[in-house]
């Protein structure tokens, strides 16, 4: 595995962080790793911070270049991805649409499809939520029920999605729907793009243990959408699927690291500032997580070097996931007991250290075993497709 950037790549990096460091507003610095996009105003201001990157061209930056992106390597995007962590920069708001829904359009939607949509993408000018989980198909997404019936040139759509981030801002959303009920599972599915302002769809959110709602129900009630919006063929919506999952895994891998590296940052300063790196057990535990974020940096250069080589990611990029959600749990506790009760204060008050944020954190992160796979699954999967156990 070579750890070395070519000189083209180092300039690239150095222009990716001169840029952040000239532009990167001082009230969007350093919220990356306990950041709500449950707020409006929040949202808001994330919705222009993309903007203002798109015009830099740094958003959709492994977009062919015909499609409004720069066609840059993996390695590029890497780049891009550790400068924005090194920033304290946020992530992108419209980060479903850029690098899920946008290849997937590219590869399986129409011209028309492309051109309506793809620009709006990148600006952030439209938000996209996802419309896959539902009450009864989380983990077995073939299991959905939510159903798309054909009349004339539309799709009359009913049934429920749950757990749909940012739905409640969203403009639009990438639908899955079951449109031949008799058909095998993983057939008889298709992929629709529904615009949220359609009558008959309502949107209720879900409150976490945040105390904010990103998660939401979306309710579809005789929701009427032009047959147009299908994207590629009817019924064949899985395969379609599987390619926009297959680059929410890749995108996560990196948005996991920023926000950790983000949050070990700013727990260094927190140290550091209440003069407490003189205990040596709590010098031990930061060493720890430092190394053990090295580690998930390095498990994903190995998974680059792969792809560089021709080959694809495989279930080995399950261990990522993984580790790094009992790090970002470790992380949090270290956290807790550094500030202690006042770890407990939320919000912007004089008594919590970093606007409360450690207080977000501390309990996002009891989730992180469970979103975006959950840790039982990933062992599962670990254990049958790497090290060759019997299923149970």
């Amino acid at each position: 595995m070579n750890f070395d950037f070519t000189d083209r790549e180092e300039a690239f990096r150095k222009e990716v962080r001169a840029w952040l460091e000239a532009n990167l507003p001082d009230d969007l610095r350093g919220r990356a790793f306990a950041a709500s996009r449950a707020d409006r105003d929040e949202v808001r201001r994330l919705r222009a911070w993309q903007k203002q990157m798109c015009e830099a061209g740094y958003v959709g930056l492994d977009w062919p270049k015909e499609f409004g992106g720069r066609g840059a390597t993996i390695v590029e995007m890497v780049i891009l991805y550790q400068e924005m962590a090194r920033a304290e920069s946020p992530q992108l708001v419209n980060r479903g649409g850029v690098s899920m829904l946008g290849p997937t359009l590219m590869k399986h939607g129409t011209a028309t499809q492309q051109q309506r949509h793809l620009a709006k993408i990148l600006t952030a000018d439209e938000l996209w939520c996802q419309g896959f989980s539902e009450p009864n198909a989380g983990s077995d997404l073939a299991n959905l029920q939510t159903r798309a019936v054909r009349e004339g040139d539309h799709f009359v759509v009913n049934g429920q999605k749950v757990w749909t981030s940012m739905a409640h801002v969203a403009d639009w959303c990438f639908l899955l729907v079951r449109t031949d009920p008799n058909a095998a599972k993983h057939k008889g599915i298709s992929f629709l793009l529904v615009e949220m302002k359609t009558p008959g769809i309502t949107v209720r959110p879900l409150r976490q243990i945040t105390g904010e709602a990103e998660f939401n129900e979306v309710f579809f009630d005789n929701v009427r959408v032009p047959s147009d919006n299908l994207v590629g063929k009817l019924n064949e919506g899985w395969s379609v699927a599987i390619t926009t999952l297959a680059y929410e895994r890749d995108l996560l891998t990196f948005i996991r690291h920023i926000s950790l590296r983000n949050a070990l940052h700013r727990l260094v300063r927190l140290v550091k500032k209440q003069e407490k790196f003189g205990d040596p057990i709590l010098r031990q535990k930061i060493a720890s997580l430092w190394i053990a974020e090295q580690a998930l940096q390095l498990n994903g250069y190995r998974s680059l070097s792969k792809i560089l080589r021709g080959g694809a990611p495989g279930p080995e990029g399950s261990t990522s996931k993984l580790f790094w959600s009992q790090v970002d749990q470790e992380l949090a506790h270290v956290a807790t007991e550094v500030i202690g009760p006042y770890s407990q204060i939320a919000g912007e008050s004089s008594w919590a250290p970093d606007d409360g944020q450690w207080e977000f954190y501390e309990l996002l992160a009891r989730a992180s075993g469970i979103r975006a796979g959950t840790s039982e699954i990933l062992r599962n999967i670990l254990a049958e497709r790497v090290l060759g156990l019997p299923k149970d």
